[in-house]
């Protein structure tokens, strides 16, 4: 696809805000994200952090990326945010944003009332995820045309053309939303703590049937597997998931624990085992759904 990436200006020069990695031919109606694993820092939004080089990374998706980067070689295209989250969270509204945050007045469609806004995580947060503020000073409300009109908007726009241009090849698109959690997530009952959590918005992101294809396929190579708790899905679930028109979205939060040193930002010893175990979900998933497609309909 065609599509004009907008630079970040880092201390290291140049680099794109997103990339697409798309397959030679895909094969497959699937359409992988990676909103949250960018660590491409903007030199002036960290000159403007009151965090340092460590803390300001708290809200990252560690890795999350690199276990999806076979994705293409299966068929499937991916879209991989190199912006990090603590800069602009392309999984929240276009506009939630806090008032407090700027020095001026914010447009009239800005959501200031959100829930996510109140915890400091709008689409321009204010805190990182050990819930540090992020900001010495306000900000110019130049920066949410930036950020947002000049990030946000060609991200989704990025995706959308990806879902829709599958969607039309395939008559229907699966989009996987990959996140991960920190090992720290909140206990389910009995204490335990899931390795995956797959959301889709309580059963109205996706058609059940692939949302238990996923969740059997995980949990048959050994992960504990939830299903919406305590992770249902965020903005782009709940944005894209439409499968009435054949769209479905579906999240899947993955427990860093399993792959990465989380105070030091380094993969671990699990990383590659478990980057296997979801090369071979992805390719398990995309020949179960092909296969039901494939099946005759039931005799009435």
């Amino acid at each position: 696809m065609q599509t004009a990436i907008p630079n970040l200006e880092t201390a290291a020069g140049p680099c794109p805000a997103f990339e697409i990695v798309e397959p030679t031919r895909q094969s497959v109606p699937f359409v992988f994200c990676s909103p949250h694993s960018g660590r491409a820092y903007p030199k002036a939004f960290l000159e403007a952090s009151r965090l340092g080089s460590s803390a300001i990374r708290r809200s990252e998706d560690l890795f999350v990326d690199q276990l999806f980067d076979f994705v293409p070689s299966l068929g499937a295209p991916m879209l991989t945010a190199r912006f990090p989250r603590a800069f602009l969270d392309v999984n929240r509204e276009p506009y939630e944003l806090d008032p407090a945050m700027f020095s001026g007045p914010l447009p009239d469609c800005a959501n200031s009332a959100s829930v996510r806004v109140a915890g400091g995580l709008g689409t321009i947060p204010r805190i990182v995820a050990e819930r540090e503020e992020i900001y010495r000073a306000k900000l110019s409300p130049d920066e949410v045309a930036a950020r947002i009109e000049g990030i946000y908007f060609p991200f989704h726009e990025a995706l959308e053309a990806l879902v829709e241009a599958t969607r039309r090849r395939f008559g229907f698109a699966i989009l996987v939303d990959c996140h991960s959690m920190p090992s720290s997530v909140r206990t389910l009952p009995g204490g335990r703590r899931a390795d995956i959590v797959v959301g889709d918005r309580f059963g109205t992101s996706a058609a059940p049937a692939y949302v238990a294809m996923a969740t059997q396929r995980l949990t048959a190579l050994g992960l504990d597997v939830t299903r919406n708790k305590p992770y249902a899905g965020g903005f782009i679930t709940e944005r894209y998931g439409r499968p009435r028109r054949g769209v479905h979205a579906i999240q899947i939060e993955i427990n860093r624990g399993l792959y990465a040193d989380e105070e030091n930002f380094l993969p671990h010893a699990g990383f590659e085992p478990l980057r296997r175990r979801m090369w071979s979900f992805v390719q398990l998933f995309a020949a179960e759904v092909d296969a039901e497609l494939d099946r005759p309909a039931a005799a009435e």
